[in-house]
């Protein structure tokens, strides 16, 4: 490519599952659709309404609580993280130092996909800080922005 830019590309599950310790049921990444290595990542959950929270958050109105919307952003900074580093499978751990400006501007309710757009905004060996929004569409449903750590498990 010219001018040194990244090639996008797209993970599916198995790579997720790689790049991230997380399972079911605090797996919240189900599909990378972009991802340029030391850029930024578009990653996508879909919010179902069989998930766990939505029994207790509310009942009668359900919306996802806003700390997994956070949750969700961080997972996919992790992953963008490790991959940029060249740290899938490799066991290393990517942990929250700092959460930073969380503004949460829609509800987000069961039946919808939840778009993940994560970029760098400092990265380091060992920290890294991002800047995240997580859409509804052109609706703005949250966006933060978050420092982590990548260390040994």
């Amino acid at each position: 490519m010219a001018d040194g830019a990244q090639a996008a590309r797209s993970l599916d599950i198995k790579a997720i599952l790689a790049a991230l310790p997380h399972r079911y049921p605090m797996l919240l990444v189900d599909r990378v659709v972009n991802l340029v290595a030391d850029e930024s990542i578009h990653a996508v959950k879909a919010v179902s309404f069989n998930e766990d929270f939505f029994q207790g958050h509310f009942p009668g109105r359900p919306i996802m609580p806003g700390v997994l919307q956070i949750e969700a952003l961080a997972q996919a900074a992790g992953i963008l993280a490790v991959e940029s580093l060249g740290l899938s499978g490799s066991g290393k751990l990517v942990y929250f130092m700092a959460i930073e400006d969380a503004k949460f501007r829609t509800p987000v309710e069961p039946g919808v996909l939840l778009d993940l757009h994560v970029s760098f905004v400092q990265k380091r060996s060992r920290v890294c800080k991002f800047a995240g929004k997580a859409m509804l569409g052109d609706k703005i449903a949250t966006e933060v922005n978050f420092t982590a750590m990548i260390a040994d498990s």
